[in-house]
Order: structure tokens, then sequence, then C-alpha cells
């Protein structure tokens, strides 16, 4: 684990230097927020055509191939977002990027792999921390790399800095992170039939639940993610590293979470109840945020959304693996990614507008909302779990 934990950080580190630079390079080029927002969905529009599949692949030849693959194409799609300088070549870029965006769904499933089913959560919670970590400092840090002013920040070095370490994980990969899958489990997967994600979701409720849920509560996190920066730009006037800096804060509540808080409270509340709380804490934190006049108001807002989120993820998460058996363990992991994919490809293309209509704080409103319906489903998901446990005894 602390091999995959350490190639985990390195890898989202390179994808989160440049979230909070993504509406401020097209801002430059004179995009309008609804403009920007789709920007940031069409690279969640091809991760949604793409995760799917990488898990799917990652069981049948193991996990070590896709990650390599998925981390040398998400390189290249950091070096033609160097050298972009328009509109249409974002969207390329960021299509390039999230066709590439395979190493998530495959890392957890590499955990999973590794892990016995009593410590599973903790294992997938390592991962999300890692990925927090990521989150937590590549937004301050492509803030940094880029500057506070708008229009002579410099995107140039963020992207080189990615690439880079796109790079630095590919090698580590190489060298530290032995294969997961054995050769017999993968001659397994092969011989499987092998069913579309909709069929799993038509064979398993108990996951059609999970990922439905996971795709109202990824859509308020995804409309936080699109607009953010653009809001923060509109009501306080700030630019890249006070962005990445309020994301930092965030971030560093929700791996604080992942990482103590999980383990402490999965085994006293389970992972149902973990899930409802991480719901009500994002639902909180995001009204918050919406109603917000002062970045004094702001900070508490994002400290429940980090609270939220560091309990929600790894929950979900471990739930949904418990619905795989060991031969399909990626194509499950990747079914249950359908939900976030799907979020946050509508979320952005929603955001936008809504902001544009209804005022900066309207977004907030709107997820916070959305993703209150969450807690129905997670409450679905347990009572059909129950059913088909009295039904197989």
């Amino acid at each position: 684990m602390r091999a995959l934990f350490i190639v985990c950080v390195i890898d989202v580190l390179g994808f989160g230097i440049l979230i909070p630079l993504i509406p401020f390079m097209a801002a430059q080029f004179g995009a309008s927020p609804a403009l920007i927002t789709a920007i940031l969905g069409t690279y969640s529009l091809f991760q949604l055509a793409g995760a799917p599949l990488w898990g799917a692949l990652s069981d049948r030849y193991g996990r070590r191939p896709i990650l390599i693959t998925s981390m040398l194409g998400a390189c290249g799609s950091y070096l033609l977002l160097a050298a972009t300088h328009s509109v249409p070549m974002l969207f390329v870029s960021r299509a390039l990027a999230g066709f590439m965006a395979g190493n998530i769904a495959t890392a957890m499933a590499y955990a999973s792999d590794i892990s016995p089913t009593a410590t599973r959560a903790r294992s997938l919670g390592l991962v999300a921390a890692a990925i927090g970590i990521g989150f937590m400092l590549g937004p301050a840090i492509g803030g940094a790399l880029a500057g506070e002013h708008v229009h002579p920040a410099s995107f140039l070095r963020p992207a080189l800095v990615s690439a880079g370490l796109c790079i630095v994980a590919v090698l580590l990969v190489l060298f530290m992170l032995p294969e997961s899958r054995s050769a017999e489990h993968r001659r397994a997967a092969a011989l499987q039939p092998r069913a579309s994600r909709f069929a799993l979701l038509r064979q398993r409720p108990v996951l059609r639940w999970l990922t439905f849920s996971a795709l109202l509560v990824t859509f308020s996190q995804s409309t936080l993610d699109s607009t953010f920066a653009i809001w923060a730009m509109n009501r306080y006037h700030v630019g890249p590293l006070t962005v990445g800096l309020a994301l930092l804060a965030l971030a560093v509540v929700a791996v604080g979470m992942q990482t103590a808080g999980v383990r402490r409270l999965v085994p006293r509340l389970g992972e149902y109840r973990l899930a409802w709380l991480g719901i009500g804490c994002w639902v909180c934190g995001m009204l918050a945020v919406a109603a917000s006049h002062s970045l004094l108001i702001v900070l508490p807002g994002l400290v429940l959304c980090g609270l939220g989120a560091g309990a929600y993820t790894p929950s979900g998460s471990a739930l949904a693996s418990h619905e795989a058996q060991p031969h399909n363990r990626g194509a499950v992991l990747g079914t249950y990614q359908l939900g976030s994919s799907l979020a946050r490809v509508i979320a952005p293309f929603v955001s936008g507008p809504v902001f544009q209509c209804f005022g900066p704080g309207a977004p907030f409103l709107v997820g916070g909302l959305v993703t209150l319906q969450a807690a129905w489903c997670m409450l679905a998901a347990q009572r059909r779990h129950r059913a088909d446990a009295v039904g197989g005894a």
C-alpha cells in the first residue's frame, strides 16, 4: 500500500496543479462562464467513456500496464496544454486528458486486490487520502506557479511541471509497484463473459443505488470544482493563488477525514452511516458557500465540504467493492465510477448557465439540494443489501 500511496499522490498532484488554472486560462482567451464550465465538462465527458474501459482492461491485462498507459496519455495532454493558445485547443487537451484518466479506478481496484474484506474500506480510504493530498497540494502549487493576477499569469510552467510528475509516477509504477493481478486471475477474467456497465447495474441493484448516490454527490462536487474559480473572480476579484489556497483548505480537511477519521468511524458507525454523515456535511457546506457574502463564511463552508467528501468517498467505494468478485473487481469499480463520471459531465454544463442566469451563488444552492437526495439512495441500497442477505441465508 505504501508504494501505491506514493504513486497516487504524485500522479494526482500533476492533475491537481491545473485544477484552479483552466478557468483562468479560458478567461484569458475571452471565454464566458458557460464556455469555461463546458471546457471542464469536456474532460469529464471523455472520462465517462474511458474509465470503465480502463477498469475492464485492467482486469484482463493487469493493473500495471493500464496505470502506465493512462499516465503517459495524461503526460501528453499536459504537454498539449502547455502549447495551447486558443479555446479550441483547450477543448482538445482536456478531451485527451479525460479519456486517459483511467488511473483512479485502476488504483482503487489495485487496493481492493491486495486488501481483505475486513480492511478494504481502510485501504480505499488510504487511496482516497492519496488522491486528496494530490488535490490538496496541487492547486496551491499551481496557483503559486501561475501567480495571483489573471491577465499576466503564466500557465506554461504549471503544465510542464504536471507533465514531469506524470513521468515520475510512471517510473515509480515500473520500479516500485508489483502486479496485483496474478496470471491465473487475468486468464479467468479473459474467459468470463464481459458484461457491459449497464448490465452490471441491472444485475446488481445495490450497485445501481450506490452509483446513483455517487452521481448526486459528485454533481455537487463538480459544481463546486467548475464554478469556484469564476465565482471567486466575480465576487471577490481574486486570482489563481487565492483560489488554490482555498481549495488547499478544503483538501486538508478531506484528507484528515479520509486518514484518521474513516479509520476510527467505520468500526463505530459502519459504512452506510458514515456515508450519510458525509452527505449531510457536504450539503451544509454548499449552502453556507451559496449564502456567503464574506470570506469568513466561505472558509467554514469549505471545511464542511471537506468533511463531507472525506467521509463519503471511501465509504461509497468500499460499499461498491463489496458487490464485486475477484475476477471483475475492476469492472465493478469502473462501473461505480460511471455515476461520478456522468455527474462531472452534467454539472459543468448546468452550473455555467445557472451562474450566468441566476447569479454566482445559485450553482452552490442547486448542488446542495441535488446532493441531499443521495441520502435516499443510500437508504435504498442498504435495504436491498439486507434483503439480499436474508434471501441468501
